[in-house]
């Protein structure tokens, strides 16, 4: 069992960068592939990055790639999201999460945290 607490998220003017973190609780995190996940009002939650337990593999939706980098770091039990040149278009709460497979599927992750929420004003 793993719970994740979300932090960093704020307002930013377009082509601003912020760095959300995802901490872990539980021993059990270095086993664990974590993904960001993002949802805007009206829309359904959409992948945006994954990483998988050891840190040395990462994968990207396209509309993120380029500007937005996942790293992890075992010892801190946390998982973070850099995320640069910031669009009015990346504004949505911003959600980690916990699974043992590698999939871009909401559906396929078994533990969330609770969101922060990521404003970017044109």
């Amino acid at each position: 069992q793993v719970q994740l607490v979300e932090s960093g998220g704020g307002l930013v003017q377009a082509g601003g960068s912020l760095r959300l973190s995802c901490a872990a609780s539980g021993r059990t995190f270095r086993n664990y592939n974590m993904g960001w996940f993002r949802q805007a009002p009206g829309k359904e939650r959409e992948f945006v990055a994954v990483i998988d337990s050891s840190g040395s593999s990462t994968y990207y939706a396209n509309s993120v790639k380029g500007r937005f980098t996942i790293s992890r770091d075992n010892a801190k039990n946390t998982v973070y999201l850099q995320a640069n040149s910031l669009k009015p278009e990346d504004t949505a709460v911003y959600y980690c999460a916990a699974s043992f497979l590698w999939s871009t599927s909401r559906r396929d992750y078994d533990h969330w945290g609770q969101g922060t929420q990521v404003t970017v004003s044109s």
